[in-house]
Order: structure tokens, then C-alpha cells, then sequence
């Protein structure tokens, strides 16, 4: 798994996230269709992206860590063998 395919899976996962305002003090409140669980408040639309980001980062690496399969987002997937790889050649 490298880093550029990780961050590409955030970047579609924001592509498709759903933004609304809220009655609460955080009134900026995003989720992302397909990502069970994936959602952030913020008090500015800036600070619910950060956050909405962070949140992605911790359900993927939770998803990988529990063995659950990463659902592809518009062709983007992230995916971890583990069948052991050298380091090596």
C-alpha cells in the first residue's frame, strides 16, 4: 500500500462526501455514502473537512487493522496483502 493510493482514496471519499447545516453548536456536519460510521461536525465548513478527513483516515486504518475490506470509491481502492512481501531484493 503506499501513501499516493491512500491519499487518492481520501480525495474521492471528500469528492463524495455530503455536507449540511445542523441546529448545534458545530453546525457544519458532513458524511460520506458508502462509508458506514464516516462523519464530522465542525463550526466553519474548513474546520468539518479537517475533521471529516481525520475521521476517514482512523475508519481505514480501523477497517485494515480489523481485517474488514475497504469499500473502492470510483475505482479507488485500498487493499493490504498479507501474504508476507520483501523488503529486500
Amino acid at each position: 500500500m503506499s501513501i499516493h493510493m491512500f491519499a487518492e482514496y481520501i480525495a474521492a471519499a471528500l469528492e463524495r462526501a455530503k455536507y449540511e447545516i445542523i441546529d448545534d453548536p458545530e453546525p457544519y456536519y458532513a458524511s460520506v455514502p458508502g462509508l458506514p460510521g464516516v462523519w464530522a461536525t465542525g463550526k466553519t465548513i474548513e474546520e468539518c473537512r479537517r475533521e471529516l478527513i481525520s475521521t476517514i483516515e482512523g475508519w481505514i486504518v480501523l477497517g485494515l487493522r480489523m481485517g474488514h475490506p475497504i469499500p473502492s470509491i470510483d475505482g479507488h481502492t485500498i487493499f493490504v496483502s498479507l501474504e508476507p512481501v520483501a523488503v529486500v531484493e
